[in-house]
């Protein structure tokens, strides 16, 4: 995970540093003055605020999970609820943010439990969009470990559609990924699914 000294250091890259440049042109679009008192270090603190927001690209599984692939000592199911996310969506660059439930069977291996949150924000952080960070995380968790099922629970809240467009600021969205092996029936699979559900 990026640190804030690596967020400094990522400032000095060529593209990086063209940021600030691109927040002034945008001012100067909408009619706003760049120069204005309040918006004269705005630039600077904007590129720092994308470098951060979008630093899951310069992520990878490897990077997240680490050493963090441990022998499982049982077969029973796996699960982490309520896993707290933020991500941009790729279609207006506006937030939405929410909660990831993950359960899983392993195999013969196990993901230390801080490396499924640390999963989560690696695709949060990268333009997004719900129905594909659900399925890149459960694709993610099922390659790592070789896991017999995984499944994936998201839910969340957009503000494109709470500030703009139809304007609906209750509104919460739903999204899943599931999988299973072809050695786990329909009761097994339903267990797992169980440990997302349950106190929902």
């Amino acid at each position: 995970m990026a640190s804030p000294n690596s967020l400094v250091l990522s400032t000095q890259i060529p593209q990086v540093k063209r940021l600030p440049d691109l927040a002034r042109s945008l001012f100067n679009l909408i009619g706003e003055d760049p120069n204005r008192e309040g918006l004269l270090r705005t630039p600077e603190r904007f590129a720092k605020a994308m470098i951060e927001l979008t630093k899951g690209y310069s992520q990878s599984e490897g990077d997240v999970i680490g050493e963090g692939i441990f022998k499982s000592e049982s077969n029973g199911p796996v699960s982490v609820r309520d896993i707290e996310f933020f991500s941009l969506c790729e279609h207006h660059l506006l937030p939405f943010w929410g909660k990831a439930s993950i359960a899983y069977l392993p195999a013969d291996r196990i993901l230390g439990l801080s490396k499924l949150a640390r999963i989560v924000d690696m695709y949060g952080r990268r333009l997004q969009v719900q129905e594909r960070l659900t399925a890149e995380i459960g694709g993610c968790i099922k390659q790592a470990i070789n896991a017999r099922a995984v499944i994936v629970s998201v839910e969340a809240q957009h503000m494109c559609m709470m500030m703009r467009g139809v304007g609906k600021v209750q509104s919460s969205t739903k999204t899943e990924f599931a999988w299973r092996s072809d050695d786990v029936d329909s009761s097994e699979f339903n267990r797992l699914l169980a440990q997302i559900e349950r106190n929902r």
